[in-house]
């Protein structure tokens, strides 16, 4: 069984090298790195050249213009060999028995096809990140699994970061990348995901997911008002119009994203 793991950048050429470093030191070495440049104006191509000349393992596609998330993922995932796919932001980090923990759980179990874990906060803003997070890390923590996750995302996304997940090839093969916006793509394509297999939560900080004022999470608190959840749930339903269940769902869902938006707007 082997991975492929996608590691997107863009001008992050100040944390590579420690990310890079970090796959390297996996106590499994049965993968590839697959980095997809996406036009970076700094130093990252010579860093990441510096691995690829190194090791035959990792492997460069630069896009020559900038596509965004959605299009370097996909790239990477057409390119990708391995029967799973891990995913790893440029500025995170993994701990040394990542990829085997995941793997292990993948060969006891042939029906999931999702595994994610707990993440480690690190950097300026871990505390106050964390903080954030709590009631959403105490809820995963006790989580059955295997488990149906597909009803899971109507409010929230209980994925914290896209650097503790690792998917089928086959299943990211199948999902439809056409956000309605590029920074919620995650959330978008987990629920596709969650309609065609099982979700295994692993509680273990495996991912140490840095903080810092330029980080995703950052930047996606300052996104427009689109619901990219509902927007997936409709895409299954348009597949899927008999499924009553499923349209109550999204009906409630959708009043629940509007009353939270109105409570930001008021109170702040």
């Amino acid at each position: 069984m082997t991975v492929s793991i996608i590691l997107t950048s863009y001008n992050y050429g100040q944390y590579l090298k420690d990310t890079i470093n970090s796959v390297l030191n996996q106590t499994c070495k049965d993968w590839e790195l697959l980095v997809i440049d996406d036009c970076s104006t700094d130093n990252s191509i010579d860093i990441i050249m510096e691995f690829v000349n190194s090791d035959d393992r990792i492997r460069l596609i630069r896009n020559y213009e900038n596509q965004g998330l959605a299009a370097s993922l996909k790239t990477g995932i057409m390119a990708a060999f391995g029967d799973w796919v891990a995913f790893l932001e440029s500025d995170d980090l993994w701990k040394k028995d990542y990829l085997e923990r995941k793997l292990e759980i993948a060969e006891r179990y042939a029906d999931i096809g999702f595994i994610y874990n707990d993440v480690e906060f690190f950097d300026k803003n871990a505390d106050c990140v964390q903080k954030k997070f709590s009631r959403l890390v105490k809820r995963n923590s006790l989580m059955k699994c295997p488990k149906n996750m597909f009803y899971s995302f109507g409010f929230e996304n209980p994925v914290m970061t896209m650097s503790s997940v690792m998917v089928r090839r086959g299943l990211l093969e199948k999902v439809d990348f056409n956000t309605p916006i590029d920074k919620l793509l995650d959330w978008f394509i987990y629920i596709q995901i969650a309609k065609m297999t099982h979700f295994y939560y692993v509680n273990e900080k495996l991912t140490m997911w840095r903080q810092h004022s330029d980080s995703y999470l950052t930047r996606r608190n300052k996104i427009k008002f689109k619901f990219a959840n509902i927007s997936a749930y409709l895409l299954i339903y348009r597949r899927e119009f008999w499924n009553i269940k499923l349209l109550l769902f999204i009906l409630l869902s959708s009043f629940l994203m509007c009353m939270k938006r109105l409570k930001v707007y008021i109170f702040g």
